[in-house]
């Protein structure tokens, strides 16, 4: 079987790229300003195309051994997934600010599921529709899943994934200020979703060079 190609992505399709996410990272963050009531403090995007291996040991390293993620598949002219990612220990926190704090413990243990699973979708809906106007195309979003395990598990090592794939990782850091909640946004695609991905970057950098 002979190999894809690499790809890459140029400085210019990379700065992009980097400003198609801050956009949608920054809405996503405002819907979710309003539901916890506090500021966000957002990262700098960091865009890489990495082995599928060497994105997990990334990404748990910055959430910790034991993670929990919001996951939504996304499909359309481009596909693959995207997670609201936390270290476990912070779930609670992030459900205790969505419900203004008022609940009793076992009220919030009870409603963790359903109340993770609506604020990744409130936030994960958010990133990827802004970005799939600014690139004029539609994205068809999965109902939102949860996931708990390490990096390998998020990333599917265990199941028929090659560790080896090239993919692009988008992931951004963010924190709830006033409260012990961090964690960050990653987007996932492969070589196919990536060349086409890439195209549609060129076509936007040409866009507004005209304009």
């Amino acid at each position: 079987m002979i190999p894809e190609a690499a790809i890459t992505l140029d400085e210019i399709e990379t700065d992009a790229l980097t400003e198609l996410i801050n956009i949608g990272v920054s809405k996503a963050a405002s819907s979710l300003r309003v539901m916890v009531g506090r500021e966000i403090l957002l990262s700098v995007p960091d865009v890489a195309i990495l082995p599928r291996s060497q994105a997990a040991r990334a990404i748990g390293e910055q959430g910790g051994m034991r993670l929990i993620a919001v996951r939504q598949d996304f499909e359309g002219e481009f596909s693959g997934h995207v997670m609201l990612i936390f270290p476990e220990n912070n779930s609670l926190e992030l459900v205790r600010a969505v419900t203004d704090g008022t609940l009793p413990l076992e009220d919030i243990v009870a409603l963790e599921q359903e109340a993770l699973a609506e604020t990744g979708n409130i936030i994960l809906n958010n990133c990827l529709a802004t970005i799939a106007n600014i690139l004029r195309r539609t994205l068809r979003m999965s109902l939102p899943y949860i996931f708990r395990g390490d990096g390998a598990e998020l990333f599917e090592l265990s199941g028929a994934a090659d560790p080896d794939d090239m993919v692009l990782v988008i992931y951004i850091n963010f924190t709830v200020s006033t409260r012990d909640i961090t964690g960050h946004i990653a987007m996932l695609m492969d070589l196919p979703a990536l060349r086409v991905l890439k195209e549609l970057l060129h076509d936007l950098v040409e866009r507004t060079a005209v304009s």
